[in-house]
This record gives C-alpha cells, sequence and structure tokens, in this order.
C-alpha cells in the first residue's frame, strides 16, 4: 500500500519535538510538505499558509494541523474544503462550535477527522482503564502542575483567549480521565487564577462528580519549579491506584506495575492512518466539553503579572 502523502501545518516546537521524529519511524507516511508563516524545514518544501501549499503540491492526502488553537478551524475547514483528511492537535480548536462544523464538514466529504488526545496514549492509560472495571471508585485526585516557562518557553498565544493557559496541560489529564473513568463527568466548581496581565488562567481548580455522586478533584498550575506533577490519584474499594509522569507508569497499593517509554505521538500516526484509508472521523470532545465549562461558569481571581 502506498504511504499516505501528508504535510505539516504550523512548524513549531510540538511539532518538531514530536510530529516530525514519529512520521520518519512510521512507514505509512510520506512527509512531502510543511506549511509555516515563520519556519522552513530543510530538505522539505516549505510554504507560508496552506493556500499557497495546496495550490502548489494538489497531490497531498492529509495534513497534521500543529499550529495554534485560534487559527486552527479556519486551516482545517479550507483543507476539508479540498478534500484533504485532517489531524487535528489537541485542542481540536478553540470553540466547540467550530469542532461541530468541522465534524459535520468532514462528513458531508467522507474524509477522515481525528482530534487527537495524545496523553490517552501514555502506556498506563488503558491498563489503568482495566483495572478500574468492576471496582468501586470512591474519589479521585488530578494533580497536574509544570512549569510553563520550560514546556511552554515565548508562546504568547497560549496567553491570548482561546489558548487554554494553564488548561492546555490540564485537557491532558482530563482526556485521561475522561477515558479511565465511568462516564459523564460533570462540572461542580471551578475557580481560574488570571495573572492580571493575561486572558487565560495561570492555575485552575476544578470539582467534578462523576455517576453516584463520584468525587473528581482537579487542580492545575503553570508555576511549579523543580519536579513537575502529572499524577491521577484513584482510591477504590479493592485497591489504590496512581497514575504518574503523564499517564506512562502505574502503580497499585504502592507497587510499580506499568512503565513505558513515550510513544503517544507514534501511536497517534499509527491511529490516523487507518482512519485515512478507511475514510473516518475519531472525535471525542469529553475533555474540552469539561474546560468549556469551566471557563463559561469558573470565577475568576486575578494573581500577580506573568512575566516570562
Amino acid at each position: 500500500m502506498s504511504p499516505i502523502k501528508l504535510a505539516i501545518v504550523g512548524l513549531g516546537k510540538i511539532a518538531r519535538d514530536q510530529h516530525l521524529p514519529s512520521l520518519a519511524a512510521n512507514p505509512n507516511y510520506q512527509l512531502v510538505a510543511v506549511a509555516s508563516p515563520h519556519n522552513k524545514l530543510e530538505g522539505t518544501p516549505s510554504y507560508p499558509n496552506i493556500e499557497t501549499m495546496l495550490r502548489e503540491q494538489p497531490g497531498i492526502e492529509a495534513v497534521s494541523l500543529c499550529c495554534t488553537p485560534q487559527v486552527r478551524y479556519e486551516i482545517a475547514n479550507y483543507a476539508l474544503e479540498q478534500n484533504k483528511h485532517v489531524m487535528l492537535e489537541k485542542p481540536p480548536g478553540a470553540t466547540l462550535n467550530e469542532v461541530a462544523g468541522l465534524m459535520d464538514l468532514a462528513q458531508q466529504r467522507r474524509l477522515a477527522l481525528f482530534a487527537t488526545w495524545h496523553s490517552r496514549e501514555a502506556a498506563a492509560v488503558e491498563p489503568a482503564r482495566d483495572w478500574l472495571i468492576g471496582r468501586k471508585i470512591r474519589k479521585v485526585q488530578v494533580t497536574w502542575k509544570e512549569d510553563v516557562r520550560v514546556w511552554h518557553p515565548g508562546q504568547a498565544w497560549i496567553w491570548k483567549a482561546g489558548g487554554l493557559g494553564v488548561f492546555d496541560p490540564g485537557i491532558n489529564a482530563l482526556s485521561i480521565i475522561t477515558r479511565i473513568l465511568p462516564q459523564p463527568l460533570v462540572l461542580k466548581d471551578a475557580e481560574l487564577h488570571v495573572p492580571s496581565n493575561c486572558e487565560t488562567p495561570i492555575a485552575a481548580e476544578l470539582t467534578l462528580q462523576g455517576p453516584g455522586g463520584l468525587p473528581v478533584r482537579a487542580e492545575f498550575d503553570f508555576r511549579q519549579t523543580g519536579p513537575q506533577s502529572w499524577d491521577i490519584d484513584i482510591e477504590t474499594d479493592d485497591g489504590h491506584l496512581l497514575l504518574s509522569k503523564g499517564g506512562s507508569v502505574m502503580h497499585v497499593d504502592g507497587k510499580q506495575t506499568v512503565s513505558a517509554p513515550d510513544r503517544e505521538y507514534a501511536n497517534l500516526y499509527a491511529r490516523f492512518a487507518p482512519l485515512v484509508r478507511e475514510r473516518r472521523m475519531d472525535v471525542d470532545l469529553a475533555a474540552f466539553r469539561l474546560v468549556a465549562d469551566a471557563f463559561m461558569c469558573g470565577r475568576r481571581s486575578v494573581v500577580d503579572p506573568f512575566i516570562e
């Protein structure tokens, strides 16, 4: 079977760190071009925007969008209108309605649309989901705290409306718990801490509730220095489960049961290929809806300005 002719749109940090190596290692794809207003990829045809790229290279079959969420809808919509399959970085858009529109268009044109959640591909997520089956969950504590200066250096877009702020990493945690916990999860309370010079929060606390009144507490913070915390702690009637390091390590009752190297983006591209060939959609918005609810209903408190 011929490799899928794919192009990347948005050649920033995440594209270079994760997308390019994953594509290079996957024989299902041929990277034929990139479109980015500020960056070029040596040895690969590079264009300033998707319109120029698709005009010059009409044989492109699929595009992977690594651009900021504020501009993702227009680019994805154009790609679908040009009959190209689309893979979306997380979050899949700036609003729920944007993604709904993309879903409608992809369905009309019988094109693949893949809203990716890379943290769901961490090694311990599916084992954790399996372990929880048949157990009564008593409470869940999510602690997702990292240093924004390390993970998002110079990325001013994250502090603009639509950039999500601390929910950019926080949605990774929400993507995991909406995969492994019983549904639906609903937002009961939220507090968002917004720097005085920013439009999006630098920290947040959420109180969620699952079936039967299951209490779920989530704490997100961009101000953590030193060791980083990406943990999900789950107490059940038959043992204690801890997911750490973003879902790549699992402990049950203090004993490590799963640990594996990072293959999150490699797994995403492995999943996208059959979607393209079968012209199917994979769009799960459970985590995105919780973020939207937090922005709609959360209380806002002003905190010290953020200085890079």
